[in-house]
């Protein structure tokens, strides 16, 4: 029997995609609201272990590696590449060699599942990004065009391979590429991700048939995975539709900065000693592709081997929205005509299979009623 904490009920739904924030709270008592729900969830902690991550593979057969209550709040360690064994120094050669190893399956390393009491299919996870630590040391690579002509955007210009480690200043937020350039790092999850949809079209492991067969971690769906959307930093939120019982969160691929695009395979691939996060179960919303927000934005995604399809659906998403909020009600044709003027469409990734676009609307397009 599923039990209700119905001043946490009342307090998410206020922050439902489909309510504007600003609309009904100021961001002061908003920040209060939060923070009172907060301070009244369970906090659990999970390490990266080799029992406790799995690499390349999303695997619906996976036991649970811990149990929490919608609500509740989960600091999470995760792991580099290839279950840690990308570190510094580790060659070209060897880095190369790790991605053969798991064919067919990602190099990101994915903490989880945790399974969500109460969450069953047809609901949404909401998913609250709280704080993001990292751990002390970046890469990046490309792979030898020569040998991988298809990942990167100018992988036939660059024949050979490429890496490059870094050391991060977490105290100033900063990593030095070379004397004269530094990079702030901006830490979020590339991929994060409930249980597999078992209608994703994506090959499973071994060619196996069975829809419930591990699903690799390369491709981004309804579900997330390795969505590399780079706004989901902290203090942001992502609801993604449930697929299987318990809802099974992951975390990996995590990455300390990276450009629109990731053109050249990765970005500043990094690991956290904790990426805290809220799982709140929502029987309330019903969604059939993923969406996010911000404390400034509606995010809305679309993904495709065609790039030119990929951004059709996250249009098609952020039209969608608009034309069903009850902020001001809008037709079909108005919301449309918003989204041309003031969404702001991005090309997420090329890199990962299925290419990502996702498109932004300001929340302050929605002033407050006199």
């Amino acid at each position: 029997m599923i039990t209700f904490d119905w001043k946490r009920l009342i307090v998410t739904a206020l922050v439902a995609l489909t309510v504007p924030l600003g609309v009904i709270l100021s961001a002061k008592a908003l920040q209060a609201a939060e923070a009172k729900q907060q301070a009244g969830s369970k906090r659990h902690k999970l390490a990266a272990t080799l029992e406790t991550t799995q690499w390349g593979w999303l695997d619906p057969s996976e036991a649970p590696k811990l149990t929490v209550n919608s609500g509740d709040i989960v600091s999470i360690e995760t792991m580099m590449h290839s279950h840690n064994k990308i570190q510094p120094g580790t060659s070209m050669e060897d880095i190369i060699a790790l991605r053969k190893a798991n064919p067919g399956g990602g190099p990101h390393s994915v903490t989880g599942p945790i399974y969500v009491d109460g969450a069953e299919p047809g609901d949404v996870m909401e998913i609250r990004i709280l704080t993001i630590t990292p751990k002390p040391f970046g890469v990046n690579f490309n792979l030898p065009g020569k040998e991988f002509p298809t990942i990167g955007a100018l992988a036939a210009e660059f024949p050979e391979g490429f890496v490059k480690y870094f050391n991060l200043d977490w105290k100033n937020r900063q990593a030095e590429f070379k004397p004269g350039i530094t990079i702030d790092v901006k830490p979020f999850p590339g991929t994060l991700a409930v249980g597999i949809d078992p209608s994703d079209p994506s090959p499973r492991k071994d060619g196996a048939k069975d829809p419930m067969a591990p699903v690799s971690t390369l491709r981004p769906w309804k579900n997330g995975s390795n969505m590399d959307l780079n706004e989901l930093q902290e203090g942001s939120t992502i609801f993604v539709p449930v697929f299987l019982k318990g809802g099974l969160v992951w975390t990996g691929d995590s990455h300390c900065r990276q450009g629109n695009g990731e053109v050249n395979l990765t970005a500043l691939e990094c690991a956290f000693r904790d990426i805290t996060l809220q799982l709140i179960v929502r029987k309330d919303m019903k969604l059939e592709w993923l969406r996010a927000e911000t404390k400034n934005d509606w995010i809305f995604m679309g993904f495709d081997e065609d790039l030119n399809k990929a951004m059709v659906s996250a249009v098609r998403e952020t039209v969608d929205f608009l034309a069903s909020q009850k902020m001001v009600p809008l037709d079909r044709y108005e919301a449309y005509s918003i989204t041309s003027m003031v969404a702001d469409c991005r090309v997420t990734q090329v890199v990962d299979i299925r290419k990502g676009v996702h498109c932004m609307v300001p929340k302050a397009i929605f002033s407050k009623k006199k």
